[in-house]
């Protein structure tokens, strides 16, 4: 099968983020499958850039996977840039379609971008080719930006990303939702529910087996944290507000002689959250900065309990599936998730404790339970996390069900 998979953010294990391109279609290739990945030559999420020198689009090869990258703008931050760089993809690939049909002669074309604008070159290379056509969903766009980012559903940008949010369900083949719990609001928006598939996001269980060492600096810091002998709760990933770590602070701030937190990683807030810290005096938080994808294992090796939170909004009424808790319990770590959404893989893999969302009280509580279990029922809890990932969210699987959904159609 030649599948043709857009996503204007696509990385690699070369790139950085984001990734489930690349496993999937790495699994896709391993499998006898064709992958030829369309992606754009700037995204926020990369840690490293495809270099295009002064060519308006550069092809490679990684891992048998064939990348073809087009030039768009550098941008910062969510405003007019960004739109730019989205316009400036949009038509680079629309303008290669009829190349890209008559080279690439594909059975599947997959949307896959976060924002749904992809849907129109991706029907026209499609139709060009007379291949199904799949809009694989990340968020609910325009739901995840109205209600997280306040925007009005009169907003400009709004009106067109819910113009081609509805062109998709009309017109997929096939509708992936990385989401569980999608099907209803699709259908509400024109989907014929037949169409929906579930395949979640996953992990690459190779990267398990031979982690990588932590960089010295934050080796260090974990250990003179370990010798102090209390648990040690540990968050990796995104600073932002969305993440609600305000609500740990506070908890961390009641518990000084009882656990020690880590935060690793960087974002938007991670600069505010510093200056409450040290502004109240809160001596039992680390903030580290991020570690290598490859050193994750190795990180929460040092960890005793993990946590993930995020704000109270109805969006999530439709479910979450964040790398990081998967990560979590691929390390075999009890978790304290404040989360309030439409699925409960804590709850559902019994590795740990669901509370509500920004509740510190609730969060300490939480925190203590998990710390005063001995060692042999923490490990118990975190081993059925694993066993639960395993089971669900690795990319052989993943991809093995992404195959069947469009055999289906």
């Amino acid at each position: 099968m030649n599948i043709v998979l857009i996503n204007h953010y696509a990385g690699s294990t070369r790139h950085g983020m984001e990734f489930r391109p690349y496993y999937l279609a790495r699994e896709w290739v391993r499998a006898g499958h064709r992958v030829q990945v369309l992606s754009a030559s700037f995204s926020h999420v990369r840690t490293h850039q495809p270099d295009l020198g002064d060519r308006s689009a550069l092809d490679e090869t990684i891992d048998g996977i064939d990348y073809r990258w087009y030039r768009t703008p550098a941008y910062q931050g969510n405003g007019i840039g960004r739109v730019v760089n989205m316009l400036s993809f949009l038509h680079a690939v629309r303008r290669d379609a009829r190349r890209i049909a008559r080279e690439v002669q594909p059975d599947v074309v997959i949307a896959s971008s976060t924002y749904p604008m992809d849907i129109k070159p991706a029907r026209k290379i499609a139709k060009l080719s007379g291949a199904k056509l799949v809009y694989e969903v990340h968020d609910l766009w325009p739901l995840s930006p109205m209600e997280l980012g306040g925007m009005s559903k009169w907003h400009p940008f709004i009106l067109w990303v819910q113009q081609a949010e509805d062109c998709a369900y009309r017109h997929a083949d096939v509708v992936i939702s990385m989401l569980p719990k999608t099907r209803d609001y699709m259908e509400s928006r024109g989907l014929n529910g037949s169409k929906w598939k579930y395949v979640p996001n996953g992990v690459d269980e190779e990267e398990w087996r031979i982690p990588a060492p932590l960089p010295g600096e934050a080796f260090s810091e974990l250990q003179r944290i370990r010798a102090k002998g209390v648990p040690v709760v540990g968050y990796t990933g995104t600073h932002g507000l969305a993440n609600s770590l305000d609500s740990l602070l506070d908890a961390a701030r009641e518990m000084q002689a009882e656990a020690e937190v880590v935060m690793v990683g960087t974002g938007p807030e991670r600069e505010r959250l510093l200056r409450r810290i040290r502004a109240e005096c809160v001596a039992n938080i680390t903030m580290l900065p991020p570690v290598p994808k490859a050193s994750i294992p190795a990180l929460l090796e040092e960890v005793d309990i993990a946590f993930i939170g995020l704000q109270r909004q109805k969006v999530f009424q439709f479910g979450i599936s964040p790398n990081k808790l998967l990560d979590y319990m691929m390390a075999r770590k009890v978790v304290v998730m404040a989360i309030e959404s439409g699925n409960d893989p804590v709850t559902e893999s019994c590795c740990g404790r669901t509370v509500p969302p920004e509740d510190p009280d609730a969060i300490r509580r939480a925190i203590r339970d998990l710390s005063g279990m001995t060692a042999e029922d923490r490990a118990a809890m975190g081993t059925r996390g694993r066993a639960y990932v395993l089971a669900n969210h690795t990319y052989p699987v993943l991809a093995r069900r992404f195959i069947e959904a469009l055999d289906h159609a």
